[in-house]
Protein backbone atom coordinates (compact mmCIF):
# COMPACT_ATOMS: atom_id res chain seq x y z
CA UNK A 1 0.00 0.00 0.00
CA UNK A 2 1.68 3.54 -0.88
CA UNK A 3 1.85 6.67 0.92
CA UNK A 4 0.05 9.55 1.20
CA UNK A 5 1.42 12.87 2.59
CA UNK A 6 1.00 16.15 2.29
CA UNK A 7 4.06 18.80 1.79
CA UNK A 8 3.65 21.20 4.62
CA UNK A 9 5.00 24.46 4.47
CA UNK A 10 3.04 26.25 7.35
CA UNK A 11 1.45 29.06 4.58
CA UNK A 12 -2.15 29.48 3.68
CA UNK A 13 -2.57 26.57 0.32
CA UNK A 14 -0.77 23.89 2.70
CA UNK A 15 -2.89 24.82 5.89
CA UNK A 16 -6.19 24.25 3.92
CA UNK A 17 -4.94 21.32 2.48
CA UNK A 18 -4.42 19.82 6.54
CA UNK A 19 -7.93 21.19 7.10
CA UNK A 20 -9.49 19.62 3.79
CA UNK A 21 -7.66 15.59 4.64
CA UNK A 22 -8.86 16.27 8.87
CA UNK A 23 -12.10 16.95 7.25
CA UNK A 24 -12.11 13.98 5.05
CA UNK A 25 -12.62 16.45 1.72
CA UNK A 26 -9.14 16.23 0.18
CA UNK A 27 -9.99 13.63 -2.29
CA UNK A 28 -6.76 11.79 -0.97
CA UNK A 29 -6.57 9.50 2.77
CA UNK A 30 -3.75 10.86 4.41
CA UNK A 31 -1.03 9.36 5.89
CA UNK A 32 0.73 12.37 7.44
CA UNK A 33 1.55 15.77 6.87
CA UNK A 34 5.60 17.38 6.40
CA UNK A 35 6.99 20.04 7.59
CA UNK A 36 10.54 20.68 6.55
CA UNK A 37 11.92 23.24 8.74
CA UNK A 38 15.19 24.83 7.64
CA UNK A 39 16.27 26.50 10.82
CA UNK A 40 14.74 28.07 13.98
CA UNK A 41 17.09 30.60 12.87
CA UNK A 42 15.84 30.75 9.46
CA UNK A 43 12.17 30.29 9.20
CA UNK A 44 10.18 33.18 9.92
CA UNK A 45 9.13 32.94 13.90
CA UNK A 46 5.41 33.58 12.62
CA UNK A 47 5.43 30.26 10.79
CA UNK A 48 7.45 28.52 12.99
CA UNK A 49 4.67 29.53 16.20
CA UNK A 50 1.85 28.73 13.71
CA UNK A 51 2.93 25.35 12.44
CA UNK A 52 3.69 24.36 16.57
CA UNK A 53 0.98 26.13 17.94
CA UNK A 54 -2.14 25.85 16.00
CA UNK A 55 -1.50 23.60 12.97
CA UNK A 56 -0.07 19.95 14.69
CA UNK A 57 -2.12 20.18 17.73
CA UNK A 58 -5.30 20.92 15.79
CA UNK A 59 -4.83 18.74 13.08
CA UNK A 60 -3.63 15.84 16.09
CA UNK A 61 -7.10 16.06 17.62
CA UNK A 62 -8.18 14.98 14.73
CA UNK A 63 -6.07 11.91 14.01
CA UNK A 64 -3.95 13.71 11.58
CA UNK A 65 -0.12 13.63 12.42
CA UNK A 66 1.99 16.79 11.20
CA UNK A 67 5.87 15.59 11.44
CA UNK A 68 8.36 18.43 11.74
CA UNK A 69 11.52 17.66 9.79
CA UNK A 70 14.98 19.02 10.14
CA UNK A 71 18.36 18.51 7.97
CA UNK A 72 20.53 16.23 9.63
CA UNK A 73 24.07 15.72 8.22
CA UNK A 74 25.70 12.14 8.21
CA UNK A 75 27.89 13.06 11.55
CA UNK A 76 24.26 13.41 13.22
CA UNK A 77 24.32 17.02 13.36
CA UNK A 78 21.46 19.15 12.53
CA UNK A 79 22.43 22.15 9.66
CA UNK A 80 19.96 24.89 9.69
CA UNK A 81 20.18 27.28 6.14
CA UNK A 82 21.65 30.44 8.58
CA UNK A 83 24.18 28.24 9.92
CA UNK A 84 25.34 26.94 6.20
CA UNK A 85 24.99 31.07 5.02
CA UNK A 86 27.09 32.31 7.97
CA UNK A 87 29.33 29.11 8.44
CA UNK A 88 32.86 30.80 8.78
CA UNK A 89 34.87 30.23 5.53
CA UNK A 90 31.94 29.01 3.69
CA UNK A 91 31.67 30.29 -0.07
CA UNK A 92 28.29 29.03 -0.15
CA UNK A 93 25.12 31.01 -1.77
CA UNK A 94 22.49 28.66 -1.45
CA UNK A 95 20.04 30.92 -1.36
CA UNK A 96 19.20 32.98 -4.78
CA UNK A 97 20.92 36.24 -3.94
CA UNK A 98 20.39 39.02 -5.73
CA UNK A 99 23.35 40.56 -8.67
CA UNK A 100 23.94 43.56 -10.06
CA UNK A 101 21.28 43.60 -12.47
CA UNK A 102 18.54 42.52 -9.58
CA UNK A 103 18.16 38.97 -11.40
CA UNK A 104 18.39 36.13 -8.54
CA UNK A 105 21.33 33.48 -8.84
CA UNK A 106 20.61 29.97 -8.77
CA UNK A 107 20.04 28.22 -5.16
CA UNK A 108 20.43 25.00 -3.52
CA UNK A 109 18.11 25.75 -0.44
CA UNK A 110 14.83 24.58 -1.70
CA UNK A 111 16.64 21.08 -2.57
CA UNK A 112 19.03 20.43 0.39
CA UNK A 113 16.81 21.43 2.93
CA UNK A 114 13.56 20.96 1.66
CA UNK A 115 13.32 18.45 -1.08
CA UNK A 116 16.02 16.29 0.22
CA UNK A 117 14.88 16.07 3.62
CA UNK A 118 11.41 14.97 3.04
CA UNK A 119 12.44 12.57 0.28
CA UNK A 120 14.40 11.17 3.05
CA UNK A 121 11.16 10.27 5.24
CA UNK A 122 9.78 9.27 2.65
CA UNK A 123 11.91 6.55 1.66
CA UNK A 124 12.44 5.61 5.07
CA UNK A 125 8.69 5.17 5.17
CA UNK A 126 8.75 2.90 2.43
CA UNK A 127 8.27 5.14 -0.55
CA UNK A 128 10.52 3.90 -3.84
CA UNK A 129 10.54 4.09 -7.27
CA UNK A 130 8.56 0.84 -7.70
CA UNK A 131 6.11 2.17 -4.58
CA UNK A 132 5.98 6.13 -5.02
CA UNK A 133 4.56 7.88 -2.19
CA UNK A 134 1.34 10.29 -3.40
CA UNK A 135 2.53 13.69 -2.36
CA UNK A 136 -0.07 16.23 -1.86
CA UNK A 137 1.55 19.72 -3.14
CA UNK A 138 -0.27 23.62 -2.22
CA UNK A 139 -0.67 25.03 -5.88
CA UNK A 140 -3.96 26.70 -5.91
CA UNK A 141 -5.96 27.58 -8.90
CA UNK A 142 -4.46 30.99 -8.91
CA UNK A 143 -1.07 29.66 -9.40
CA UNK A 144 -1.78 26.68 -11.66
CA UNK A 145 1.67 27.68 -14.02
CA UNK A 146 3.56 26.63 -10.97
CA UNK A 147 2.48 22.85 -12.02
CA UNK A 148 4.99 22.52 -14.73
CA UNK A 149 8.09 23.68 -12.38
CA UNK A 150 7.73 20.42 -10.75
CA UNK A 151 9.88 18.07 -11.45
CA UNK A 152 8.79 14.55 -9.51
CA UNK A 153 11.30 12.48 -7.90
CA UNK A 154 12.01 8.96 -8.30
CA UNK A 155 9.90 7.90 -5.27
CA UNK A 156 6.99 10.63 -5.22
CA UNK A 157 3.64 10.93 -7.73
CA UNK A 158 3.16 14.70 -6.60
CA UNK A 159 -0.52 15.61 -6.77
CA UNK A 160 -2.33 18.70 -6.44
CA UNK A 161 -5.88 18.30 -4.30
CA UNK A 162 -6.60 22.16 -4.38
CA UNK A 163 -6.74 23.05 -8.16
CA UNK A 164 -8.58 19.38 -8.18
CA UNK A 165 -11.40 20.54 -6.28
CA UNK A 166 -11.02 24.24 -7.92
CA UNK A 167 -9.91 26.12 -4.84
CA UNK A 168 -7.97 29.51 -5.14
CA UNK A 169 -5.97 30.93 -2.23
CA UNK A 170 -9.25 33.40 -0.84
CA UNK A 171 -10.98 30.04 -1.20
CA UNK A 172 -8.23 28.22 1.13
CA UNK A 173 -8.12 31.19 3.71
CA UNK A 174 -12.03 30.21 3.39
CA UNK A 175 -11.72 26.85 4.51
CA UNK A 176 -9.15 27.97 7.23
CA UNK A 177 -11.15 30.21 8.90
CA UNK A 178 -14.71 28.35 8.61
CA UNK A 179 -12.22 25.49 10.61
CA UNK A 180 -12.53 27.88 13.12
CA UNK A 181 -8.24 28.30 12.82
CA UNK A 182 -6.90 31.68 12.06
CA UNK A 183 -5.38 32.14 8.57
CA UNK A 184 -1.56 31.46 8.49
CA UNK A 185 1.15 34.02 7.17
CA UNK A 186 3.09 33.87 4.18
CA UNK A 187 5.60 30.98 4.98
CA UNK A 188 9.29 31.83 3.86
CA UNK A 189 12.53 32.40 5.36
CA UNK A 190 12.68 35.82 6.45
CA UNK A 191 15.70 36.79 4.92
CA UNK A 192 14.69 35.04 1.31
CA UNK A 193 15.60 37.65 -1.78
CA UNK A 194 12.48 36.41 -3.45
CA UNK A 195 10.37 39.21 -1.02
CA UNK A 196 9.04 41.21 -2.78
CA UNK A 197 10.18 44.98 -1.53
CA UNK A 198 6.53 45.91 0.43
CA UNK A 199 7.10 42.69 2.39
CA UNK A 200 10.91 44.33 3.48
CA UNK A 201 9.41 47.75 4.13
CA UNK A 202 6.82 46.06 6.27
CA UNK A 203 9.35 44.03 8.01
CA UNK A 204 11.77 47.10 8.83
CA UNK A 205 8.63 48.57 10.25
CA UNK A 206 6.72 45.78 12.23
CA UNK A 207 9.78 43.21 12.51
CA UNK A 208 12.90 45.38 12.91
CA UNK A 209 15.07 42.73 14.63
CA UNK A 210 14.60 40.21 11.97
CA UNK A 211 15.17 43.22 9.52
CA UNK A 212 18.69 44.10 10.71
CA UNK A 213 19.65 40.41 10.95
CA UNK A 214 18.70 39.98 7.38
CA UNK A 215 20.89 42.93 6.99
CA UNK A 216 23.59 41.87 8.83
CA UNK A 217 23.64 38.20 6.74
CA UNK A 218 23.54 40.17 3.85
CA UNK A 219 26.62 42.68 4.97
CA UNK A 220 28.56 39.49 5.84
CA UNK A 221 27.64 37.96 2.23
CA UNK A 222 29.20 41.03 0.64
CA UNK A 223 32.35 41.38 2.91
CA UNK A 224 32.91 37.53 2.07
CA UNK A 225 32.38 38.23 -1.82
CA UNK A 226 35.01 41.28 -1.39
CA UNK A 227 37.49 39.26 0.45
CA UNK A 228 37.08 36.29 -2.44
CA UNK A 229 37.79 38.92 -5.31
CA UNK A 230 34.43 38.70 -6.51
CA UNK A 231 31.04 40.90 -7.03
CA UNK A 232 28.51 41.69 -4.27
CA UNK A 233 25.21 40.15 -3.96
CA UNK A 234 22.54 41.32 -2.37
CA UNK A 235 18.67 40.56 -1.14
CA UNK A 236 17.03 42.66 -3.23
CA UNK A 237 16.57 44.26 -6.70
CA UNK A 238 18.18 47.29 -6.26
CA UNK A 239 22.04 46.38 -6.18
CA UNK A 240 22.63 48.39 -2.81
CA UNK A 241 22.73 46.88 0.93
CA UNK A 242 19.03 46.22 2.29
CA UNK A 243 19.00 49.29 4.74
CA UNK A 244 19.64 51.46 1.98
CA UNK A 245 17.82 49.97 -0.47
CA UNK A 246 14.12 49.98 1.50
CA UNK A 247 14.87 53.66 2.69
CA UNK A 248 15.26 55.00 -0.61
CA UNK A 249 12.73 52.53 -2.07
CA UNK A 250 9.99 53.34 0.19
CA UNK A 251 7.94 55.53 -1.54
CA UNK A 252 7.69 53.77 -4.53
CA UNK A 253 6.96 50.18 -3.60
CA UNK A 254 4.19 48.60 -5.37
CA UNK A 255 3.19 44.86 -5.20
CA UNK A 256 5.96 43.10 -7.09
CA UNK A 257 6.00 40.35 -8.31
CA UNK A 258 8.83 38.43 -10.51
CA UNK A 259 8.38 36.94 -13.12
CA UNK A 260 7.42 33.62 -13.93
CA UNK A 261 5.66 33.65 -10.36
CA UNK A 262 9.37 33.65 -8.47
CA UNK A 263 8.71 33.05 -4.71
CA UNK A 264 8.74 30.16 -2.20
CA UNK A 265 5.03 30.65 -0.30
CA UNK A 266 2.33 28.66 -1.93
CA UNK A 267 4.10 25.59 -2.21
CA UNK A 268 6.59 26.78 -4.58
CA UNK A 269 9.21 24.95 -2.53
CA UNK A 270 7.38 22.10 -2.69
CA UNK A 271 6.58 21.97 0.76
Amino acid sequence: MSLTTISYGGGVQSTAMVVLAAQGRLGYDVDAALFSNVGDDSEHPATLDYVRNVAIPWAAERGLTIHELQRVKRDGSTETLMGRLMKEGSRSLPIPVRMDNGAPGNRSCTADFKIKVVGKWLKANGASKDNPATVCIGISTDEIQRVSNKRAMPYEKPVYPLIDLGLDRSACQRVIAEAGLPVPPKSSCYFCPFHRPQMWAEMRRDEPELFFKAADLEATLIARRKTLGKDPVYLTRFAKPLTEAIDEAQDMLTDFEMPGGEGCDSGYCWT
